[in-house]
């Protein structure tokens, strides 16, 4: 009985995780393969509606959209995560009131985030009016409502949210690094910006992988950072996968063809996470 005890506390949580994440992947897969509008139905079609998804404008500006935000979020994150890692590895003062203030960020979610950064950017309330406030009419930063740089808006908000939790990861790995190491370099006369640059940063190859699997993974469901602080909008100008997924899906009621939507979001996600699965699995087989 003792052995077959946490089986049984097990099963209940595998069997919910195998029917509620698994069998609903698999059934979204094969609605993406039917006709359905409104409701469910069985009438197979093919990939009909991956050819229809990828011959929809919006479906171009979403998945362009994702390039951009996921591309510019990633990498600014990683820098500033970098960055303010090293400037706390120095062993500054207050190192860890400073590091709360840079993680408070990660507390909040991604609707509060949206909301906030939403009144900040906002041409009539926010930083565009404060500054006309203090008598510099000419200034102008209308991000928020321009077609063309609302996506920035996102990037702005979503790095200003992540980059403290880059920050730990990095400051993490650090000080995971064996000092003598660069003791000797500082004996061999290397400054410190080479010993980080020649060093320390390459010994952190680990934590740059593990730190952009977690940034994709957050940029491909910004759903609710999307809808908190654009909407969307202007018109469809931030449209993201995940958001074109749930309008097309429970708006538009057109289920076959938001069901395709999210499987090519899943293909996305899998061509991240299978290259990572597949080196870790060999470097402990090689080891």
């Amino acid at each position: 009985m003792q052995r077959w005890l946490p089986k049984l506390v097990l099963a209940p949580t595998v069997m919910m995780t195998l029917l509620f994440i698994y069998g609903y992947v698999i059934w979204t897969g094969v609605l993406s393969l039917t006709k359905s509008r409104f409701l469910p139905n069985y009438n197979f079609v093919g990939f009909a509606q991956y050819e229809k998804l990828l011959d929809n404008d919006r479906w171009s500006v979403a998945s362009l959209n994702i390039l951009i935000f996921g591309g510019l979020f990633i990498l600014i994150c990683l820098f500033i995560g970098v960055v303010m890692a090293i400037l706390l590895d120095q062993k500054i003062r207050a190192e860890g009131s400073i590091r709360t203030v840079f993680l408070y960020p990660m507390a909040l979610s991604f609707i509060v985030t949206g909301t906030a950064w939403k009144w900040i950017l906002n041409p009539g309330l926010g930083l565009e009016k404060l500054v006309h406030d203090f008598g510099y009419e000419s200034f102008q930063f209308d991000w928020l409502v321009n077609p063309d740089m609302a996506i920035y808006t996102l990037v702005i908000a979503a790095v200003w949210q992540s980059s403290g939790f880059v920050m730990a990861l990095f400051l993490a790995g650090l000080r995971g690094v064996d000092s003598s190491i660069v003791k000797a370099a500082q004996l061999d006369g290397a400054s410190m910006p080479m010993i980080y640059r020649r060093i320390i940063l390459p010994h952190l190859r680990p934590v740059f992988f593990s730190a952009f699997i977690i940034l994709s993974h957050i940029a491909i469901k910004s759903f609710d950072l999307v809808m908190a602080l654009t909407g969307g909008g202007p018109g469809y100008a931030t449209d993201l996968p995940a958001t074109f997924m749930y309008v097309t899906t429970f708006s538009r009621g057109q289920i076959g063809l938001g069901s395709a939507s999210a499987m090519m979001m899943l293909g996305v996600v899998l061509a991240i996470l299978i290259p990572y699965l597949y080196s870790e699995l060999r470097g402990k087989n090689n080891v």
